[in-house]
């Protein structure tokens, strides 16, 4: 289908289907253990990130989220990859954690907003590549 180039911020492949999301704060906003938003003022309080294509333009709140991530990361319970538009180092460093130290192997990219908006609409399923250092960073949308 539809392929976008991405500038990665954590190398890494994931393929899921996507969730489009507004930003999140994990601290506070995720239940590392039980894999759902517990933010009663989000959009997707109650929904599940898990093995999802996490979609959001950026994320929000504290530093602390990098800690939640990575062990929401650690359960199972995070999700497969996250594509932004801007650079956060905060989720970066909770992904990079549990690639590290729990083996996962969680993308995180950046694309412009125009393509942003393009897979945030798109009800599919969604894969990054982010593994070759050596070409750019991708983000595809293929039919589920």
């Amino acid at each position: 289908m539809k392929a976008f180039e991405a500038v990665a911020l954590v190398p890494g492949h994931a393929h899921a289907s996507g969730i489009a999301l507004p930003p999140l704060s994990f601290w506070g906003g995720y239940d590392a253990e039980r894999g759902v938003i517990v933010d009663a003022t989000h959009s997707g309080h109650g929904r599940s990130l898990a093995s999802r294509v996490l979609v959001m333009p950026r994320a929000r709140g504290s530093s602390s989220s990098s800690s939640v991530l990575a062990e929401a990361l650690r359960n199972g319970t995070g999700p497969a990859g996250i594509v932004l538009t801007e650079r956060d180092l905060i989720l970066s460093i909770g992904a990079i954690v549990a690639n590290e130290l729990y083996a996962s192997n969680v993308p995180v990219v950046m694309v412009d907003e125009t393509a942003f908006a393009q897979i945030a609409a798109a009800d599919v399923h969604i894969e990054i590549d982010a593994r070759d250092a050596a070409r750019p960073a991708s983000v595809r949308l293929i039919a589920p």
